[in-house]
């Protein structure tokens, strides 16, 4: 037997294998140790299993090796040699690993020395083998840790807890934490390049130098960036803000949106300022825009009469668990499938929890007016009130209505419809308020309208542009398209 040419037959398969991406496994190695030695092979797992064996080994060999094997997997022995009836058994542990897998060959005759160098040889390449996807395992599992605790980082900013994103990092705070204000990049992209463009910029801390990247978890294909606003596009090398931008303007199957510069604790605000700058991408030549919007209406109402509304509304389901006030807002900006999978629940336990929402609150959340009022409510409640103010207010809560009534949402209301005004025909807002009444359906806008539904989304793509708000998903520019048809017509009652 010429060991050099064996062994070089090895190496071939080998690598053949690697190159078809096919996992050289242990069995097919075993099958060929035994074809090439005339024998039968065995390997024997640290736990005392059988991992791989010819087909002909007799299980009488391995029970007759009891007593022997676990010393060789405890280190105790490295080798060992005996007779099994009229068999010759010769046992070899592998690695250095405690305890260590042991390679069992089974032969009629005794093997010559070059028969057993190349059986230590083989044994060798299969301990090495199994090291290398124990470590692609541990790499793989490394990870997903990685993007697991990205994303986790990513929904404590959104929920406003920096506190909460700086424990979970502890000991290895991502520089992202320090920042004082950031940008939310929303790229859309090939749900498959996300992870390649993940990995191109994962450093040693499975954060992406000053920045972190999350891969959406409700829609698949886009890619979310944080980046500190000091360091937004400086050019720096492996600058991931001028990368995504760079990687918009070149390919034709991406567009990214851009939101403005914002406190850290206000993530969620520039997370919905991306998306509306991406639904408006996408219909640019650049495939690139940045947020232009207007001061949200929550913050133009006057705050005491909005408080003690919003507080009157919301006082109903006050004393809910957390856990359906969270999904009670998620659902207010993602389909309830989304919420579920961000939440990790059934999409039965989202419905759930929002039905006890409905029937406390008394709206059908399936209504995109009830579903803009909570959401009001809701960013009022969540709005700072100004130093040294307690927020303590006297007599009744004023309504909604005469709270959108001011002079300030009059002025928003304009302001926000102003675009679909610039021609003589009103078709588009003619489309968007029958959506609107038809509970966003297109399907019955169309009816309604005697138009088709690929019309109605067409007027839809339109409005998003002209607006520079994405309507197509659920999420605050429907909101803010209920609240400023609301208002006007109440202005032109």
């Amino acid at each position: 037997m010429a060991i050099p040419h064996v062994l070089d037959e090895l190496l071939c398969q080998l690598r053949s294998r690697v190159r078809h991406n096919a996992d050289p496994d242990a069995q097919a190695l075993v099958d060929w140790m035994g074809r090439q030695l005339g024998a039968e092979i065995a390997l024997v797992g640290r736990a005392g299993e059988v991992e791989a064996s010819t087909a002909r080994l007799a299980p009488d060999i391995l029970a007759h090796l009891r007593l022997v094997l676990p010393r060789l997997s405890s280190g105790q022995l490295a080798a060992a040699a005996s007779r099994a009836g009229a068999f010759h058994v010769r046992c070899e542990a592998l690695g250095g690993q405690v305890p260590r897998p042991v390679l069992v060959v089974v032969s009629a005759t005794p093997l010559t020395p070059e028969a057993l160098s190349l059986a230590s040889h083989a044994g060798a390449v299969v301990e090495v083998l199994r090291r290398a996807r124990q470590a692609d395992d541990l790499a793989r599992r490394s990870r997903q840790a990685a993007a697991r605790l990205r994303l986790a980082v990513f929904m404590a900013l959104m929920a406003g807890e920096l506190s909460l994103s700086r424990r979970m990092t502890a000991g290895a705070v991502p520089p992202l934490l320090d920042a004082e204000r950031l940008r939310v990049h929303l790229l859309r992209c090939p749900p498959a390049d996300r992870g390649r463009l993940i990995d191109a910029h994962e450093d040693t801390s499975g954060f992406h130098g000053r920045g972190l990247m999350v891969r959406c978890p409700v829609y698949d294909e886009h890619l979310i960036c944080l980046v500190p606003a000091d360091h937004d596009g400086d050019g720096a090398k492996g600058d991931m803000a001028a990368r995504v931008r760079e990687l918009a303007r070149e390919n034709p199957h991406y567009a990214l949106g851009i939101s403005a510069s914002v406190p850290l604790r206000e993530t969620a605000q520039a997370y919905d300022q991306a998306r509306h700058a991406l639904a408006l991408a996408c219909h640019t030549p650049e495939r690139l825009a940045h947020y232009r919007g207007r001061p949200p209406l929550a913050r133009l109402l006057p705050r005491h009469e909005a408080l003690s509304w919003a507080g009157a509304f919301l006082e109903p389901i006050s004393a809910a668990p957390r856990l359906t006030l969270d999904i009670t807002s998620l659902a207010l900006h993602f389909p309830r499938s989304g919420v579920a999978r961000l939440l990790g629940i059934s999409r039965n336990t989202v419905t759930a929890h929002l039905g006890r929402v409905q029937d406390a609150l008394g709206l059908n959340l399936q209504d995109p007016r009830s579903r803009a009022e909570l959401a009001l409510a809701l960013a009022v409640t969540d709005l700072p009130l100004p130093r040294g103010d307690t927020g303590a207010g006297h007599g009744p809560p004023p309504s909604v209505d005469s709270l959108l009534a001011t002079e300030a949402a009059a002025t928003w209301a304009h302001a926000f419809l102003r675009p679909l005004l610039s021609g003589t025909d009103d078709t588009l807002r003619r489309t968007l308020r029958t959506w609107v009444d038809a509970g966003t359906d297109a399907r019955q806008a169309a009816r309604n309208l005697g138009i088709s539904r690929t019309t109605v989304r067409a007027h839809l793509l339109s409005a998003e542009q002209l607006l520079e708000r994405s309507l197509l998903s659920p999420g605050p520019g429907t909101h803010d398209l209920v609240h400023a048809l609301r208002i006007a017509d109440r202005a032109h009652r």
